[in-house]
């Protein structure tokens, strides 16, 4: 089957990413959002992407305006009906994931693929809510979607060869290099990534050394884009915390077990970029 019309229900700024990432590639993309109001804020975040890249001259003004034609906006769960492709980048939480899927099942074709961007959670559980489990997998674009290179298709232990081989085509027709993943808790990057984050977190409180100084030993002594204070700000710590008690949940490595100094500032709504302030402030 080849892809043609994609479904992406979520309103955050994963969910316009790759719906930009989608159209661009030259897909027609069904948003769907919970409310107007959000949707009407998925465009603008695409809007801005979009503006930015031609006062850049990656994109002309005749190609932004194409990506804009092919994205439509709902708030109808059953405007996705026909889409060849549904991607859901929700909430990370696995009762609302799964709740949607068992709704995703119910209104979309028999051949749809279904797909989560989750970043840690057990796709097979998603799978096993639907009635199509060998057409269910992940797709686990990256923020933000339109700059970074790397997609993970995730194989659930119920995903045929075929869903899985449409799955790294889409990936690979949207630009993006992509890599097929087992179905574990962190597949590879996060991994891989969240020890050292929360490693971090562990040295701050110690007092080994400030944020900042952190920061900068990571970025001149390892040739990081970054340095992980500012990585978890983007990220978001309630984001970063759920996905170590994931981890911390498959594995019981004490690597993934959240430092509290972490779970305390979620619990104070410091969860970085999106809030405003976290280990850095942004307002």
């Amino acid at each position: 089957m080849t892809i043609k019309r994609v479904g992406i229900v979520g309103a955050g700024i994963m969910g316009s990413g790759m719906a930009e990432v989608a159209a661009a590639a030259g897909h027609d993309v069904v948003l769907r959002s919970r409310s107007q109001s959000s949707a009407d804020a998925m465009v603008a975040k695409l809007e801005k992407s979009l503006a930015r890249q031609v006062e850049k001259g990656k994109r002309t003004e005749a190609e932004r305006d194409e990506v804009l034609r092919r994205v439509s906006v709902t708030t109808d769960l059953h405007a996705l009906a026909d889409c060849d492709l549904v991607i859901e980048s929700v909430v990370e939480d696995l009762a609302v994931k799964k709740h949607l899927f068992t709704e995703l099942d119910r209104v979309c074709g028999e051949s749809t693929i279904l797909a989560t961007n989750t970043s840690t959670l057990p796709v097979v559980e998603l799978a096993m809510e639907t009635g199509r489990p060998e057409r269910v997998c992940g797709i686990h674009f990256f923020n933000p979607a339109p700059a970074m290179s790397l997609v993970e298709v995730v194989r659930p232990l119920t995903a045929s060869d075929e869903t899985i081989a449409e799955a790294l085509a889409f990936a690979e027709a949207c630009g993006k290099d992509a890599v097929e993943v087992k179905d574990q808790a962190g597949f590879i990057v996060n991994a891989l990534l969240f020890p050292y984050l929360n490693n971090a977190v562990r040295l701050l409180e110690q007092g080994v050394g400030t944020k900042e100084g952190i920061d900068a030993a990571m970025q001149g002594g390892c040739g990081f884009p970054m340095g992980p204070f500012a990585l978890l700000d983007l990220v978001g710590l309630d984001t970063s915390l759920a996905i170590l008690d994931a981890l911390y949940a498959e594995f019981r490595d004490p690597n993934f077990a959240p430092v509290p100094l972490l779970r305390r500032m979620v619990s104070a709504e410091l969860l970085g970029r999106k809030s405003g302030q976290g280990f850095y402030d942004y307002r």
